[in-house]
């Protein structure tokens, strides 16, 4: 057993994640039986495997996470009660009403078998259908009775999470659940909020899908993203050299008077 607590150096594997939430606008007779009468909107923050269900309107969540993920924490407003929520089983996911946007904190702890540091990411909660015009222009939000009728919003973040050199026994675990494949086209409508200004595949009530060309985007974000740490690191490095040379000429000066 004791080899299995012996990480496989030099590899590196990775789940692809959704983290993100859905809204929809409480009707007019969901308002008035709700607890909190100024309440707009149903909304559901959560996280998620990136692949959705065949046929299903559920954005991901094809694959049940909890083999290497223990709990997700969500952090909301601290309006609401019990604001800090612990969610420990599939689906890792919140749901509650509420009218305003606000920033959710989301911590995703890892099974102990990992031996990893739990990582923790942000989601802006969107509930209006924001859309943005072909000159770039951010219009006011429309009335509930017109988002009503737009279908849901859909706000969704693609992500991998990367574990370097994993245990042997945490690898074994994670080799034994592959992903779901992401499909390799669209193939449904997109939502009219999130399309392009002016697309043809916006659809109202549309859902999310992220594709293998998504993930292959992202890829390339991400690697982009490092080459340009490890450049600005190099930068201040040289900096740093530079600096600590001068200060060692000063005290050798200093040295000499």
């Amino acid at each position: 057993m004791a080899e299995q607590r012996v990480r496989v150096r030099g590899l590196s594997i990775h789940r692809p994640i959704i983290y993100g939430n859905t809204a929809t606008v409480l009707t007019p007779e969901e308002r008035k039986i709700n607890p909190s009468p100024d309440h707009t909107h149903r909304w559901t923050v959560a996280v998620r495997s990136a692949a959705s269900a065949p046929d299903s309107d559920i954005v991901g969540g094809a694959d049940d996470l909890s083999y290497f993920i223990k709990r997700v924490t969500f952090k909301l407003h601290e309006t609401y009660p019990n604001p800090t929520r612990n969610i420990e089983k599939h689906p890792f996911e919140v749901s509650e009403t509420g009218w305003g946007e606000f920033e959710v904190q989301i911590r995703i702890t890892f099974i102990q078998e990992s031996g990893e540091k739990a990582i923790t990411t942000y989601h802006h909660l969107k509930l209006h259908p924001w859309t943005v015009t072909s000159d770039g222009q951010i219009p006011e939000a429309p009335s509930l009775e017109t988002a009503a009728k737009m279908g849901p919003v859909h706000s969704w973040q693609y992500d991998e999470i990367v574990f370097h050199d994993p245990y042997q026994s945490f690898l074994n675990i994670l080799t034994a659940h592959p992903p779901t494949p992401l499909p390799k086209i669209r193939k449904k409508p997109v939502p009219f909020h999130t399309a392009n200004p002016g697309s043809l595949e916006a659809s109202k009530g549309g859902v999310p899908e992220f594709t293998q060309e998504m993930e292959k985007e992202e890829a390339e974000r991400l690697e982009i993203a490092r080459k340009a740490v490890i450049t600005e690191t190099d930068k201040w490095r040289a900096k740093l050299i530079e600096k600590e040379k001068e200060l060692e000429l000063l005290q050798r000066q200093i040295g000499d008077v």
